[in-house]
């Protein structure tokens, strides 16, 4: 069951929630996504890193439920936030079946090691994240619990013009 709770030293960084995320990267690809090999240092790491991690539910329109602070400060949003998104909220209207030919092909392959695509932060800045990984969530029992991604790299895009 996913708790949504913003992580945070008092809850040893919703260690249970990075777990997932990790243990479902190091599943698929066969590395870590942290340094560390202590759980708590690990979820403290995985939600202070300087990459961005966000993953989203399996319900018909995935929520966020997880996103670490660079996720956070790149979307313009708090944990609340952030925490009641969508997720394709965070992609453009006109990039939506690009997204949605995106998670299928996770879906049926477990990960990809190569995205890139333009995301919108709360206050409508662009920005084009490079060479994101893109993996499926499984807890313990096989379950399908939603899907992840990670990124370390972007690049902020000029505004629109308006009209």
């Amino acid at each position: 069951m996913l708790l949504r709770i913003e992580p945070s030293s008092q809850n040893d960084f919703a260690m249970a929630e990075a777990e997932l995320l990790m243990n479902s990267y190091q599943h698929y690809l066969g590395q870590s996504l942290s340094p560390y090999t202590d759980p708590k240092q690990s979820s403290a790491f995985l939600y202070q890193a300087p990459f961005a991690v966000v993953a989203h539910d399996t319900s018909p329109d995935p929520i966020f439920f997880y996103a670490n602070l660079q996720a956070q400060h790149l979307f313009e949003m708090n944990w609340v936030e952030i925490a009641a998104l969508p997720s394709r909220l965070s992609a453009e209207p006109v990039h939506q079946d690009e997204r949605q030919a995106l998670l299928s092909r996770v879906s049926r392959f477990g990960f990809i090691a190569d995205y890139s695509g333009v995301r919108v932060s709360k206050s409508g800045k662009r920005f084009w994240i490079k060479n994101a990984t893109v993996w499926n969530l499984h807890d313990a029992a096989e379950n399908k619990i939603g899907q992840a991604a990670c990124f370390a790299e972007w690049e902020f895009l000029p505004a629109k013009p308006q009209g």
